[in-house]
């Protein structure tokens, strides 16, 4: 299964989403490309046999039932079933009962003993999960799909599965008596183990590698590379060896091309990607595989321009066809010639391809109000339509299975069943695709080459591709790295879509059949000309390939061979890590600053096991020129305090055992590598000369020298002291190091470590060494001693300043906050700066006198957003505090300028209100602040200052509205500070003078608008635009209603004929006729917050969406596919 870290999803939609294994609302939500069935098996599998045999086994299937009490009063963030057993593995159902950082119930399948599988475990499951409606059972919301769990996907459902609002209201009958039932159905069929398998071998074809959400473009390459005549052109297209593949995208195909033809394993598309210009981010962006091939196939057109394969594309992509308009009663047509590489064929009310086609090339009539304007004519009855003058030799169907459905105002995939032809006849009925212009003597007979297909939902997904490379009865599925053998059945008549019914096979649970949508179909058709078969379906060999490309790529292989020997061999080998003084003076001060040196940036040796170490001292003798006799050799030690330093000096005896041995006294971890320092002494003429002998009195001291005025620390050298010595002793020769006077007044200290902290103390020159604690391998800081008396100020006057700022100083790019994706300014800062010296330097930046109008925002790293949250006013103590998000350190922050203090704004409740004036159509959007004791009355008094009344007297109310419904009249006494304006819409308008004055025979209801769409084959309400309140008079009919219904929205006469109205309850219309009389269907009694029952109107939903609706998700989009170079 793929998968890909952070980019935002429509949660709206009812699409499969793997559940993070942690609580983090603000972690990455891996987007996942969908469903997968049935190709990894279950890590207990002992079963063989080929794969057809394995795939087509009876799947085991049973019913599970959880009956959740109190479950209103539920207040952990996720719960879990128990453990039930279904084709011997155990499930449980995972739930989220406010929802995973959603305002949906989110719910999953998960695997329960995951924690305690065998490394490798896998197992393919269909399953439904279902909220049983406890009123009315053909209610109830059922979703299924499919997946292939595994170690790094567990668990899987629905992040979206049903709105809260219509979980928790206790009239829509999910939960009675406070309790909920959850069903879970589950088939689970055993199959193949994969993981030890080995696709050339099975097959003679290698797979390409996932690089995060690319399994579209994989299953798109796949299929151009096994149509051999375009092989064979890309091969031929001209590159020369001075090209680099991530920089063309020729000989980055090429290069595909070839691995794809010659390797043994897997083959990796990263270098295509880089040559498209994609960054890692588009890597993980799912595509859309149709998109991808005409962007693809147009670049490759115009790098082919020019060169010996110009028009290869269009050879073998290209047909034509012919739109024509006929006047029915004079003599007048018009034709329009027009190419195209793919053809866009209908799913929809379409059987197959022959309905398709017979859709495509149906006669629209242009009649009545619809009449065609034929030039000198004038307006005349025509007929209007598509021939087809000619079809490609490779004919690439695009199955339009995704659509827009405008009364859900989003995107939806078609999962009816669709089939397709082995051989299709575009020819038949007497050509009757074809135009009069076309050549009859080509024979459009056409065998199907591949089918691509997609498996998921909108928003996510996985693709994979039938292919038959040699057109003969044997199929392959190319998906991902992994190549099988597949029969005519897999690749066709399963990849037709709409439902599979699986019986049950577990005796006591409920028999009924289960029925899954088939969420796997197919996508693209690519068909190849009988007649062209053998012109495409050509050799292509090494003689095809450019010398230089051969040369190229058996040369990456070589070295592909020697990584795979030298990790084959590592066991054999220790790596060996030698640290030196240039090391230390290259790298204190620049790339470190606490320790003495990164053992990443030193010299490496890779050296066997067995070899004695005297002889490693040859070989370094002979690689860095120091002979034998003036090396020798300390080992590092990891001190308590997470310092790491040289300890003491190889013994003798050490010297005299194997590299291995040597390797396990000095680091017991398994894979550890031997660090080193190599101590060379030299005399006053730089000779080398042998080290002296150490005894145990001799202590070995490293010293870094600092320099206040230019704030820079650097490597000076190493001596050896007496322990029983004082510092005192050596400042002259720490003068002669540092490059001093020998007289030069000099402060010392220690260094002794910097995590979590730093502690650097001032060193007693007056104290012995071993006094102070002072044992090999420690650093002593020195610098010069500050002047009783000096105008020069510094920043950081000694030493323990300068390490504790270098430990803390961040750079910090700040953001404004309404431009979160542009850097505005950097500010060197402390990560010990407290909130205030924070906002102080944002305040000096921005020329703010006071900085307790600056309001920060943290960053998500995941997201690359702010977090929803700002930070309170002084509610973090550190710098550190405001970048940490869980394990990473951002190094961004938003800033906002207030109009009034932080402190003060946090003792207000501020609240965005959408105001309807009485007469006007648009909504004015009002950020209301108020002190958070105030009163709804306040509310809507602020609100009277600062809009347009319909008149001075007119009476204001708020209401609460969630999901196109009224669910609240606020009190004017009610306080504010509890009013929550992020989930719902908070409204206010004017009340009309009719509802003021209520007679006993009047009724105030609720009016909403409507629409019906059918899901699961149950039909259910959708509310959409905005719900209104309206008097309804006692004996008043319909008409009447509608009446004023029609005056008051300015709705036009043509398009309100239209509309239906219904009575609706708890979800269920009652259409009402003209003559019905109204208030009869409504019960009598004030109806405030009875949002049950309403007066529907039914219409089509065109009215725009409103930006300040808090309720609707925002919806993400989808970038287009670019290639850039």
């Amino acid at each position: 299964m793929t998968m890909m870290t952070p980019q935002p999803l429509d949660q709206q939609e009812d699409e499969e989403m793997l559940v993070p294994h942690s609580d983090l609302v603000e972690g990455p939500q891996p987007l996942v490309e969908g469903p997968q069935p049935m190709e990894v098996a279950p890590g207990d599998n002992d079963n063989a046999g080929s794969v057809e045999n394995q795939a087509n086994e009876e799947p085991q299937a049973s019913r599970y039932t959880w009956t959740i009490e109190n479950f209103s009063r539920l207040n952990m963030k996720k719960l879990y079933s128990d453990v039930f057993t279904v084709g011997g593995y155990k499930w449980r159902v995972l739930i989220f009962p406010k929802g995973n950082n959603v305002d949906y119930l989110s719910m999953y399948l998960d695997v329960a003993d995951s924690a305690t599988l065998p490394y490798g475990w896998s197992r393919y499951a269909q399953f439904s999960l279902a909220i049983v409606n406890q009123m009315h059972n053909k209610l109830t919301v059922k979703k299924d799909t499919q997946h292939q769990f595994n170690q790094r996907e567990s668990d899987w459902g629905f992040t979206s599965f049903m709105p809260l609002s219509d979980l928790y209201d206790p009239n829509k009958g999910y939960l009675m008596n406070d309790t909920c039932i959850v069903e879970a159905d589950v088939a689970v069929r055993k199959v193949i183990d994969y993981w030890a398998y080995d696709s050339k071998k099975e097959t003679g074809y290698v797979g390409l590698k996932n690089q995060g959400a690319t399994c579209y473009m994989n299953s798109l390459l796949q299929t151009l590379y096994h149509i051999p005549y375009f092989r064979k052109a890309v091969y031929h297209m001209p590159t020369t060896e001075n090209d680099i593949p991530t920089g063309s995208i020729p000989l980055a195909l090429q290069s595909l091309f070839y691995k794809l033809q010659y390797n043994d394993t897997s083959v990796a598309t990263k270098e295509l990607t880089k040559s498209f210009g994609w960054d890692t981010y588009d890597s993980f962006m799912q595509h859309d595989v149709q998109e991808l091939n005409r962007v693809l196939c147009e670049k490759l057109e115009d790098k082919m321009k020019g060169t010996v394969v110009e028009g290869t594309i269009q050879k073998l992509f290209e047909g034509h066809h012919m739109n024509y308009i006929e006047c029915i009663n004079v003599d007048f047509k018009s034709t329009r010639k027009e190419s195209f590489y793919d053809l866009q064929l209908d799913v929809k009310g379409c059987k197959d391809v022959y309905a398709s086609f017979d859709k495509y090339v149906e006669v629209e009539r242009l009649e009545g109000d619809n009449k065609y304007h034929a030039e000198e004519h004038g307006l005349q009855d025509a007929k209007k339509g598509v021939l087809f003058i000619d079809f490609p030799p490779v004919l690439q169907l695009q199955l339009k299975r995704f659509e827009y459905d405008f009364m859900r105002d989003t995107m939806v995939k078609i999962n009816d069943r669709y089939e397709f032809p082995l051989e299709l006849d575009l020819d038949r009925d007497n050509g009757k695709y074809l135009s009069p212009d076309a050549d009859r003597s080509v024979r459009n007979l056409y065998t199907l080459h591949s089918v691509l297909v997609h498996s998921g939902g909108v928003h996510g997904g996985h693709y994979y591709a039938f292919i038959r490379p040699t057109l003969t009865d044997q199929w392959y599925k190319f998906d991902d790295e992994r190549v099988t053998k597949e029969d005519v059945k897999r690749a066709l008549e399963e990849q037709y879509g709409g439902e599979e019914e699986l019986p049950q096979t577990n005796p006591g649970y409920n028999n009924s059949p289960f029925k899954f949508t088939k969420y796997s179909n197919a996508y693209m058709l690519v068909y190849i000309r009988v007649s062209d078969k053998e012109k495409i379906i050509c050799d292509v060999d090494e003689k095809d390939i450019a010398e230089h490309l051969r040369i190229r790529l058996k040369k990456e292989q070589e070295e592909k061979e020697d990584k795979r020997r030298y990790k084959a061999q590592a066991h054999l080998y220790t790596i060996i890590k030698v640290a030196r003084d240039e090391d230390l003076r290259e790298q204190i001060g620049k790339d470190i600053y606490f320790d003495l040196v990164d053992h990443d940036k030193v010299r490496n040796f890779r050296i066997q096991k067995q070899m004695p170490f005297n002889l490693f001292k040859e070989e370094v003798a002979k690689e860095l020129g120091i002979p034998v006799q003036f090396q020798r050799f300390w080992i590092w030690a990891k001190r308590q305090n997470h310092t790491y330093r040289p300890n003491r000096p190889l013994t003798t005896q050490e010297e005299a055992q194997t590299v291995g041995t040597l390797r396990e006294v000095s680091n017991k971890a398994h894979n550890a590598e031997l660090k080193l320092f190599l101590e060379v002494e030299r005399g006053p003429d730089l000779q080398l000369v042998p080290p002296p002998e150490k005894i145990k009195e001799d202590i070995l001291l490293f010293f870094k020298l600092y320099d206040p005025h230019k704030e820079e620390l650097r490597y000076v050298g190493r001596l050896f002291v007496k322990s029983n010595g004082k510092p005192i002793e050596i400042l002259t020769k720490l003068n002669e190091l540092a490059g001093f006077a020998p007289d030069q007044e000099i402060e010392l200290f220690e260094e002794i470590k910097f995590e979590l902290s730093v502690m650097c103390e001032r060193l007693d020159i007056r104290a012995s060494f071993r006094f102070s604690q002072i044992e090999d391998g420690d650093i002593i800081c020195f610098q010069k001693s500050p002047p009783p008396e000096t105008d020069v100020q510094v920043r950081f006057p000694d030493v323990p300043s300068y390490l504790e700022y270098v430990k803390n100083r961040q750079i910090v790019h700040f953001r404004a906050l309404e431009r979160p994706k542009e850097d505005e300014f950097c500010l060197e800062l402390a990560k010990n700066h407290t909130y205030d010296d924070v906002v102080e330097r944002v305040a000096q930046h921005l020329s703010l006198d006071d900085p307790s109008k600056i309001r920060l925002t943290p960053h998500n790293c995941y997201s690359q957003q702010p977090k929803p949250n700002p930070i309170k006013y002084r509610s973090v103590d550190h710098l550190i505090d405001m970048l940490i998000h869980y394990n990473q350190i951002s190094d961004i922050l938003y800033y906002e300028v207030l109009d009034i203090p932080l402190p003060e704004l946090q003792c207000l409740k501020t609240l965005k209100v959408a105001f309807h004036h009485a007469t006007k159509d648009e909504a004015t959007i009002l950020n209301i602040r108020l002190p958070k004791p105030s009163t709804v009355g306040d509310v809507l008094n602020e609100i009277k200052t600062k809009v347009e009344l319909s008149q001075p007297n007119a009476e204001l109310r708020l209401l609460e509205v969630f999901y196109h419904k009224i669910y609240k009249i606020f009190p004017t006494h009610e306080k504010i500070e509890n009013i929550n304006d992020q989930y719902w819409t908070l409204r206010a308008e004017e009340i009309p003078e009719e509802e003021k004055n209520l007679g006993q025979n009047n009724r105030l209801i609720h009016v909403y608008h409507f629409t019906k769409e059918t899901a699961q084959n149950q039909v259910q309400v959708q509310n959409f635009g905005e719900p209104f309140f309206l008097v309804i008079h006692e004996g008043e009919t319909l008409a009447e209603v509608k009446a004023r219904i029609q005056k008051k929205l300015q709705v036009p006469d043509e398009e309100f004929s239209k509309w239906k109205f219904a009575f609706l309850s708890l979800g269920r219309p009652e259409y009402l006729e003209d003559s019905d009389i109204v208030s009869t269907r409504f019960q009598r009694r004030d109806v405030y917050g009875a949002w049950e029952q309403y007066l529907g109107l039914e219409h089509s939903d065109t009215t725009p969406k409103r930006s300040y609706n808090a309720s609707q998700n925002r919806h993400t989009f989808e970038k287009p596919v670019k290639i850039y170079n």
